[in-house]
């Protein structure tokens, strides 16, 4: 086990559940969708840049999970990365019901930035409609990430692109569901709201689940020859100690046949 990798799935997930789900707890009346969906867009990008290089920074089960269909994490990794996400959703959600209890006449119980369908849902949208839209925001954004990045770990520019996508899914899904597209963001709040959050919360966590699955294979389609350039050889961690695919920072081989001597050819008496 790599205490660094699990130990940014745990931190990223809590810091993602308090301050962006806290944004829709504690700030809705102030900031409404559009805050919402920028609050948890930046929160994204920055936690990314933060443990991207480290983890991946994926912090949701379904983007670990479209990496396990994607061949890029070994299953034991990809438990402990479930786990460590697990456990971070919990405690953030701990966290910021700590707070809210604070706040003078702030209700959680039942709500608390839960996903909903039904009466639930601020459109009323169905249990049909719920698990459709949940399937396809969640499709967008494993794509995405998918997409952006060559292995386990995100760099560059990846991040924005990631971002952005959060911030869209929220903007379409907030009507919706409340926008889910990630299990453990549904199942941290959702323990301590009780009632029909709980009694919901199955739909937030097979349909992101059966997006990000989506999103693998037909990534592994739209995507075949940027595959296949990766290698085998690609580090999925940055000390794996996997050798440098060639043309990566691997000096050239010398000619074939005998180096010259330091006099430089022999001469003849």
């Amino acid at each position: 086990m790599d205490m660094r990798t699990v130990v940014s799935e745990f931190l990223g997930t809590l810091l993602l559940v308090f301050f962006a789900v806290g944004a829709a707890v504690l700030g809705a009346e102030y900031i409404g969708t559009v805050g919402i969906a920028l609050g948890f867009g930046f929160l994204m990008l920055a936690l990314i840049y933060t443990f991207g290089p480290i983890s991946g920074s994926h912090l949701n089960p379904a983007v670990t999970l479209g990496m396990l269909i994607g061949k890029r994490i070994a299953l034991r990794t990809a438990i402990e990365y479930w786990v460590a996400q697990l456990a971070g959703a919990i405690a953030g959600a701990a966290l910021l019901l700590l707070l809210a209890k604070q706040v003078p006449g702030l209700e959680t119980s039942g709500a608390f930035g839960t996903n909903g369908y039904g009466d639930r849902s601020a459109l009323r949208v169905d249990t049909g409609g719920a698990f459709f839209a949940e399937v396809m925001m969640t499709f967008l954004l494993v794509f995405v990430w998918l997409a952006v990045t060559h292995h386990l770990t995100v760099t560059g520019f990846g991040g924005l692109a990631i971002g952005l996508c959060m911030t869209v899914v929220h903007l379409v899904g907030i009507p919706l569901t409340g926008t889910s597209v990630n299990p453990w963001r549904s199942f941290g709040p959702a323990i301590f709201a009780g009632g029909d959050a709980l009694s919901q919360l199955w739909l937030f966590i097979v349909a992101p689940l059966v997006g990000g699955a989506l999103a693998a294979v037909v990534h592994r389609v739209t995507h075949l020859d940027a595959l296949a350039g990766m290698g085998a050889a690609v580090p999925t961690r940055p000390d794996d100690g996997a050798a440098p695919v060639a043309g990566h920072g691997e000096p050239p081989a010398p000619p074939d046949g005998p180096a010259p001597s330091p006099g430089g050819p022999s001469q003849g008496p």
